[in-house]
């Protein structure tokens, strides 16, 4: 109760400001961004980083960053805190043994990625990281509690992330105008190829003397 009407009070404040000022231009957002100094983009990155190691969708973030700073800097910008979120979340979980996460980790499908992390890690984490569908807090989480090597995680996670980042990134800077079709040709062309690379990693074997548990009941 007392959250919901935080945020209904949130909601009032804001539809009452931006009735009494409207609703700023993006080129005086971009202005007071740019005054800002280099402070703004540090503040962004720390940001994005921090929430993005729960479950808040890095998306908004992603096209925030074109927004304001540009397709360029905002580029650099998520590029680096998503990767600096991943690391974050899959430490979190390592040293904390996986008991906050383990627990819902459970299920038939979530059991079948630690698997495939755990057998075929780099390819595993590349292919997962280029799929958009895939949810990126939740294959942190499941990478932590994966035996998959930090190195591997790492560069899967920067070559997977970098293709649909930069699409996003671009398609914000371009908020104002009509972003070119060539970007959503791109995030298609990232999706199959992440697909196809599931498809492999699913196709490769399983040592034998491994089985896949049995999904607990939580």
């Amino acid at each position: 109760m007392g959250t919901a009407l935080g945020v209904a009070l949130v909601v009032v404040a804001a539809v009452l400001l931006v009735r009494v000022y409207g609703v700023p231009g993006m080129s005086d957002v971009r202005a007071t961004v740019d005054a800002a100094g280099p402070w703004a983009p540090l503040a962004f990155l720390a940001l994005q980083a921090g929430l993005t190691v729960t479950p808040i969708p890095r998306t908004v973030f992603t096209l925030v960053a074109g927004a304001l700073f540009g397709w360029a800097v905002g580029m650099v910008l998520t590029l680096v805190a998503t990767t600096l979120a991943a690391v974050i979340a899959f430490a979190i979980v390592r040293a904390t043994g996986g008991r906050l996460v383990e627990r819902y980790a459970r299920g038939r499908l979530l059991v079948w990625v630690r698997l495939r992390l755990d057998h075929h890690g780099l390819l595993a984490v590349t292919s997962l990281r280029l799929v958009p569908a895939v949810p990126f807090a939740a294959l942190n989480y499941l990478s932590g509690l994966s035996t998959v090597r930090f190195w591997p995680y790492l560069l899967g996670t920067a070559i997977g992330i970098a293709p649909g980042t930069v699409a996003i990134v671009v398609l914000g800077d371009a908020v104002t105008g009509t972003p070119p079709p060539a970007l959503v040709v791109a995030s298609v062309v990232c999706g199959l190829i992440g697909l196809a690379g599931v498809v492999v990693a699913a196709r490769r074997p399983i040592p034998q003397d491994v089985r896949e548990p049995e999904p607990q009941p939580l």
